[in-house]
């Protein structure tokens, strides 16, 4: 793109930010400071509301950009991504939504705290949603710089780093000065906007085929290269034995991580009973449920329309093939149609990047303020900081460090990214929350086993796997160092992290408080004397 039509794009991306920095300004205005308004916005919101910003939190770049670009590449084997989000949605609503609410203030590590050892706990949970936050921000950091670059020229190396510097520096702003009660109306916004945008962009690949699914799969098949095989598994995961590790081990991470994402669990502190947490997550599913679905028209309308050729040499790992597909869609190249259908789709993909980003930035930096700051500063220290103060400096550091991996892994697929988030999630978080909910006998070792058990060999195989090295798609592809044949851990990291627990506890001197347990029993089914 180039001339006016850059410009145009370039105005409707200034003029989101500018509203999405007046909503932040507006709501600082009008704030007491305190840690329930800065970390669940004074749980105040409606479920309706509240769906609507569970919805945008999680419909991100890797939902949007990532997902319809591997079904363009890989046909049916990219779908996987769509029915992992969706399905993991119903471990979220029957095991753990109203559960968290009930039990928790503002952060996985209080739920578990409940009847453990503060300390150690807080530590360990508060290290793991961290360390989720960051792989997750990573994501969101390269779908932004693949949709600023291909604006700005295609392989914009200049343009696609200081997008990333660029939305780092948006999302520790808009965590600092707004907290959770802007972030939450940015991702209420941007919610509206994506739906908008991807029910429009799927209306019309139905009518550029006359409403004929038929004719567009069997188009897109011919136009990819493969054939029939385009719309069977096993293009992607299919062959030696590793690859179909490889599928189950992300189809288990999927569907299992969601549960243990630090920004999805803070949202349901937002509401003011547990039955409202309930009823937002059944708003969130329908949204969700109704995007992914039309996720999978985009991908095979833009391998039929675009073909996977043309994505591939526009990003190798397919993360442009929506904006590709909207300039098809509204006449091409050159056309006013098409740029401002392009710039419509960018501005939208744009706002969904810097909502969801905003969510995870104040989840972590929650997590290291009410988790790690509270439980390692010494009481006798001569200053002593607020956790809204040091949540506020946590924001820029994790942002920081999200920049700089965000650089490092700027070729590689926002969706697979996010699949890694998922895995070390489901690794770390996911076992310590069911045990603490479920488990009569779980104690305090068994919490801090079931969380390092599961995050240190989740973070350990992605390191010494193709992911980082030993590949031409890897961080490093002129090095090889790994040993773990699989891209994804989950099918061994998640098991270890439910083993660690287990072992944890039944070797524990420390005996389990029945009391306690039983007190936090009630207090998760009832919701009698949550916060």
């Amino acid at each position: 793109m180039t001339g006016d039509h850059q410009t145009l794009a370039l105005v409707l991306f200034s003029v989101f930010i500018a509203v999405t920095l007046g909503i932040t300004t507006w709501v600082s205005r009008n704030r007491h400071g305190s840690a329930e308004e800065f970390y669940a916005g004074g749980r105040l919101f409606s479920p309706l509301e509240n769906g609507f910003a569970i919805a945008g939190d999680y419909m991100s770049a890797a939902s949007f950009l990532g997902i319809s670009g591997l079904i363009a590449l890989y046909g049916y084997d990219g779908m996987l991504y769509s029915v992992g989000f969706l399905v993991a949605w119903l471990v979220v609503l029957l095991l753990v939504a109203e559960l968290v609410r009930n039990c928790g203030r503002f952060t996985l590590a209080d739920v578990v705290a409940a009847r453990m050892s503060e300390r150690p706990v807080r530590i360990a949970a508060g290290t793991s949603s961290v360390a989720v936050s960051v792989l997750y921000l990573v994501a969101q950091m390269v779908g932004a710089g693949s949709l600023v670059a291909l604006l700005l020229g295609g392989t914009s190396e200049a343009a696609r780093s200081w997008t990333v510097i660029g939305v780092g520096a948006l999302m520790v702003i808009y965590v600092s000065l707004g907290g959770m009660r802007a972030t939450t109306w940015i991702q209420i916004v941007k919610a509206v906007l994506l739906m908008a945008g991807t029910i429009a962009l799927t209306v019309l690949v139905l009518l550029r085929f006359h409403g004929d699914v038929n004719s567009l799969l069997s188009t897109a098949a011919d136009r990819s290269g493969h054939g029939r095989d385009f719309l069977a598994p096993g293009l992607r995961y299919g062959g030696d034995w590793t690859s179909r590790l490889d599928f189950i081990s992300l189809g288990i991470a999927l569907v299992l991580g969601t549960a243990g994402l630090p920004h999805i669990l803070s949202r349901f502190y937002t509401v003011p009973t547990a039955r409202a947490a309930r009823r937002s997550v059944v708003w969130s599913i329908g949204l969700i449920g109704s995007f992914y679905l039309m996720t999978i028209v985009l991908g095979f309308g833009a391998a039929a329309l675009i073909g996977p050729a043309e994505v591939r040499a526009s990003n190798a790992s397919g993360n442009t093939a929506i904006p590709l597909l909207a300039l098809d869609l509204g006449g091409g190249a050159g056309s006013t149609g098409g740029t401002v259908l392009f710039a419509v789709v960018a501005a939208v993909a744009f706002a969904t990047i810097l909502a969801v980003v905003a969510g995870i930035t104040l989840a972590s930096s929650a997590s290291v303020a009410h988790d790690l700051y509270s439980s390692l500063r010494r009481r006798h220290a001569k200053k002593q900081y607020s956790e809204v103060t040091v949540a506020r400096f946590a924001a820029a550091g994790i942002g920081a460090a999200a920049i700089g991996l965000g650089l490092l892994a700027r070729d590689l697929n926002v969706a697979f990214l996010v699949g890694l988030a998922f895995a070390v999630a489901a690794s770390a978080n996911l076992p310590v929350l069911l045990y603490s909910l479920f488990w009569r006998k779980f104690t305090t070792r068994g919490a801090v086993w079931s969380v390092y058990g599961g995050l240190v060999p989740a973070v350990l195989l992605v390191l010494l796997s193709p992911v980082v090295s030993g590949s031409p798609e890897a961080l490093f592809p002129g090095v090889d160092f790994h040993v773990f044949p699989l891209q994804n851990p989950g099918i061994v990291s998640i098991p270890l992290g439910f083993l660690a627990g287990w072992i944890g506890t039944v070797t524990s001197t420390e005996p389990s408080d029945a009391a306690r347990h039983a007190e936090t029993e009630v207090r998760a089914l009832t919701g009698a004397g949550a916060v």
